[in-house]
């Protein structure tokens, strides 16, 4: 199955691209980047789901993140970005699944 995933793009070397949410001093900003898979390992990337305060603030000291190809539990402070959502891992006929995650992997699949 290859379909884009939300919010991607190609960019002008052919690779896909993938937006994120700046993290500056442990706030959340609106500025968005775009990196492709390979930048994106250099970075610890917060899901877009994290619980922030009225400030775009971590609530949590210790944040689910990705680095380097690893899910793990890092500082707050570790943090450099954020995804902006959490539809942008699959396609977008595949975020019209209700309950992807607890569907059969088949029907998944089909999106």
């Amino acid at each position: 199955i290859n379909s884009l995933a939300t919010f991607a793009r190609v960019n002008k070397y052919g690779f896909i691209e993938s937006p994120y949410r700046k993290v500056v001093d442990g706030k959340v900003t609106n500025d968005v980047v775009y990196l492709s898979a390979m930048e994106e390992a250099k970075h610890s990337v917060a899901q877009a789901n994290v619980e922030l305060d009225e400030q775009g603030g971590f609530v949590d000291e210790f944040v689910i993140c990705r680095h380097a190809g690893e899910v793990m539990m890092a500082p707050r402070e570790n943090v450099d970005l954020m995804d902006v959502s959490p539809k942008q891992l699959v396609s977008v006929a595949a975020a019209l699944i209700p309950f992807l995650e607890n569907d059969d992997a088949n029907r998944a699949l089909m999106g």
